[in-house]
């Protein structure tokens, strides 16, 4: 008899389930909820009481009420380092185990919030669009851009991301400080409890912390003047927070100098604002999309989903009521 394979349940089609699904089908029976047709409440009501392993996107909201029709379900497996779209409280409450991204995408994220950076302050990608319209032979020089050497760099959230912007900024000659929940006793990096403070003794911010109630709306009108004129903003976290429509009116009124944007508080809606200004740099949400880091990401999410069927420990817990 051919042994059944383990039931995992996929929701809101993941892009590395997409990319690696005939290899996650070779190992688990992967209910496509998107698949079948009927209504998501009879999907789980017809599957939900068998399943024990939930596989999600970052972008899949998993309430309560969803995961009150999981009533077996032992661990939910996100392919995002952020846990913002999971009920984090119910999780506790039942004993659901979570397992995330871990530090997969932290080195090409960082790098990222560098080459952001970068465009932003050399104005690379202004200066391609001044070529490409044909705009050089009539206006002639492109006006003088900023040198990355030398500047105060304030990091906000000085988790895996922030320490690897960090590292990549000293080497460019930048001092870093920073602002997290609480002091790391192993960096050597000044730490500023207070955001504004931490926004006036920068001249650029990093934001790389997790979106929590306490973060959402972090850097706001008050953050952004402190930051002042000259200072740039890089946000590689999520969207909300900075307070998006606090950002749109400094950088018309030009109080900051200049944003590097991947992540937006209503995605894929951007403020049209944004379009037509030049010292603006966005990407849709892809600081982590490399083909290096979604093969890791297939690795550890299948380890870990691998991990609740044989009784071993999981890869990246955040979250660990099976051991």
């Amino acid at each position: 008899m051919v042994k059944e394979l383990p039931k995992v349940l996929v929701l809101g089609q993941p892009a590395v389930f997409t990319i690696y699904e005939n290899r996650f089908s070779e190992k688990f029976q992967c209910l496509k909820a998107w698949q079948f047709p009927m209504s998501t409440d009879q999907f789980l009501a017809d599957h939900g009481g068998s399943v024990e392993a939930l596989l999600c996107s970052g972008e899949t909201q998993i309430t309560a009420d969803l995961l009150l029709r999981l009533p077996s379900l032992r661990i939910i497996v996100t392919t995002s380092a952020g846990l913002n779209h999971l009920d984090l409280p119910e999780c506790r409450r039942r004993g659901i185990s979570i397992a995330n991204a871990g530090t997969v995408f932290s080195e090409d994220v960082a790098d990222t919030a560098v080459g952001m950076l970068i465009d932003v302050l050399r104005k690379i990608t202004a200066s391609d669009r001044y070529v490409r319209t044909g705009l050089w032979p009539i206006r002639g020089e492109y006006p003088l851009g900023s040198k990355l050497g030398g500047k105060r760099v304030g990091i906000v959230g000085l988790g895996s991301i922030g320490l690897e912007v960090a590292k990549r900024l000293e080497a460019f000659g930048c001092s870093i400080s920073y602002n997290s929940r609480k002091k790391k006793p192993s960096v050597s990096y000044p730490f500023y409890y207070d955001i504004c403070e931490l926004a006036a003794n920068s001249d650029i911010l990093v934001i790389c912390c997790a979106l929590t109630d306490q973060t959402c709306y972090l850097i706001n009108k008050e953050v952004l003047l402190a930051l002042g004129k000259e200072g740039v903003v890089v946000n590689i976290a999520r969207g909300p927070v900075i307070d998006e429509k606090d950002l749109v009116q400094c950088l018309l009124r030009g109080d900051i100098a200049g944003a590097g944007l991947d992540v937006f508080e209503n995605e894929p809606e951007v403020p049209e604002e944004l379009f037509t200004l030049d010292n603006v740099v966005m990407s849709p949400h892809c600081a982590f999309c490399t083909e290096e880091s979604f093969l890791a990401l297939y690795e550890l999410m299948s380890g870990n989903l691998e991990a609740i069927f044989s009784n071993k420990p999981l890869l990246s817990p955040v979250m660990d009521y099976l051991n």
